[in-house]
């Protein structure tokens, strides 16, 4: 598939030639092959474009104005889609061609048919009915205090001895002796 740029080699517009070059260059960085097809020398590529830029695509003149990009026979769109596509990481997509391995486009392609991926397994979700399920279950049992966690004998415990050993002397401990008491902590845990 070759992709087709019309340009207009000899523009008297600043915007249009900065246009034309973002979109070449950013073909050229990405290693697309590409075809620039002048409408500015050639009256057949002038001709051409303006016949296949759909009707809802033109200007309110009617004249569609370069750089205009087509796949082979089929209208990709011009410069103002070409950037949105390229500022959502889809130009690949809005070109029609499939992404490069690895690229980031090529793994959201991949995310959006196969699901997330973890550890380098493909993680299958629930089936919609289950989702229900699980979804309706959660909800009953918001309230329910028999599914709260019960506290540790041991860290309520701790809790108790922690708030006697701040009342038995109100003066300040030093960093080491807070290092060392965690410290101790973190042992009898």
């Amino acid at each position: 598939m070759v992709i087709k740029v019309f340009l207009a080699s000899s523009s008297g517009s600043t915007a249009i030639k900065k246009k034309q070059q973002d979109v070449l260059g950013f073909l050229e960085a990405l290693k697309v092959d590409y075809a620039p097809l002048d409408i500015a020398c050639n009256e057949d590529n002038r001709m051409w474009m303006r016949e296949n830029v759909p009707v809802e695509k033109k200007p309110t003149n009617g004249i569609p104005l370069p750089p205009q990009i087509f796949n082979e026979e089929s209208y990709c769109g011009d410069y103002e889609t070409f950037f949105d596509a390229k500022e959502d990481n889809a130009v690949y997509a809005f070109l029609g061609l499939p992404p490069p391995p690895g690229s980031k486009e090529a793994k959201e392609a991949y995310l959006l048919e196969n699901g997330p991926v973890e550890n380098g397994t493909i993680v299958n979700g629930t089936d919609d009915a289950e989702d229900e399920e699980n979804l309706e279950a959660e909800e009953e049992n918001i309230d329910d205090d028999t599914l709260k966690a019960p506290v540790k004998e041991e860290e309520a415990q701790e809790e108790v001895e922690d708030e006697e050993a701040k009342g038995e002397d109100d003066q300040p401990v030093s960093e080491e002796e807070e290092e060392l008491r965690q410290l101790e902590e973190e042992e009898d845990e």
